[in-house]
């Protein structure tokens, strides 16, 4: 399988010949070839993470892909015309080549004024697991690669290091992290590095472009 990281928090998983998205969102160029995509993964509703033009333009070079979301997105997807199957935290769906477990269930806090919303993380074939919005630890899984979120208004950087020492991955990467500058992504690289480390992980600080095979 191949990773690539798109801006923001949009990774493609490519496996046989055919594509998975997940969260393609507004701070991500526009996918305009996206041909081969069996299915996207939404993992909560906030725009950064899917927008209708987004799962519109992917449709339109993948007719027939499935979309699954929380309730949070099965609703916000439906005011705009567009399907999305639900899932919660213990559902497993099978689509092409691609394995899919959902985890979490709620978004992590952002403050006591804003509502806390729907969110699921996602492990794809037993290896690679994101979280969306969250720092939900996918417990009894070994990880090969975790997507660790490096800036958010719901997360500091030392709670971003926890979360990479209890998953303990083998790799890690940087996600969640377009409203850094420069020097804030170089900074987090090295926390997040460093927190890889202690559970004898490799961190990979991946730019948008970059892949990896698992």
């Amino acid at each position: 399988m191949r990773l690539t990281k798109l801006e923001h928090a949009t990774l493609v998983v490519e496996h046989s010949g055919d594509r998975l998205v997940i969260d393609p969102g507004k701070f991500t160029t526009p996918m305009t070839d996206a041909a081969g995509t069996v299915a996207i993964v939404i993992t909560h509703e906030h725009d950064d993470h899917w927008t209708p033009d987004q799962l519109e333009r992917i449709a339109a070079d993948s007719p027939g892909l499935r979309r699954f979301g929380p309730a949070g997105v099965v609703r916000a997807a439906g005011a705009a015309g567009i399907d999305v199957e639900e899932v919660t935290a213990g559902d497993e769906v099978e689509v092409g080549p691609f394995r899919l477990r959902f985890f979490g269930g709620r978004h992590a806090v952002i403050h006591s004024s804003i509502p806390v919303i729907d969110n699921v993380g996602v492990l794809v074939n037993d290896a690679l697991y994101y979280g969306g919005d969250s720092f939900t630890v996918p417990e009894g899984v070994t990880v090969d690669v975790l997507a660790a979120p490096a800036g958010a208004p719901w997360m500091k950087i030392a709670e971003a290091m926890d979360y990479i020492t209890a998953v303990a991955p083998k790799r890690a990467f940087p996600t969640h992290e377009m409203l850094l500058s420069r020097a804030g992504k170089d900074l987090s690289n090295a926390r997040l590095g460093w927190a890889t480390e202690q559970g004898g992980g490799r961190y990979l600080p991946l730019e948008p472009g970059d892949t990896v095979d698992f």
